[in-house]
């Protein structure tokens, strides 16, 4: 009855995915190559849940 209150774990993921996104970009424009690799990495470990979940999403709706 209440499901329009609960927040889309998809929009979750992609705006932290985002923000992790736009660290790195800073981060390599500053020059710090190291922090860069790393923060690229998280955010390329975030882009693979979000389409595992996305995935699962659209599995439920078909079924």
């Amino acid at each position: 009855m209440f499901n329009f209150f609960k927040r889309d774990p998809l929009k979750k993921l992609r705006e932290q995915y985002d923000a992790k996104a736009e660290q790195a970009m800073l981060a390599q424009r500053k020059g710090d190559m190291r922090l860069f690799a790393d923060l690229t990495a998280e955010a390329e470990e975030m882009w693979e849940q979000y389409q595992k979940l996305q995935e699962a999403t659209q599995a439920e709706k078909s079924s």
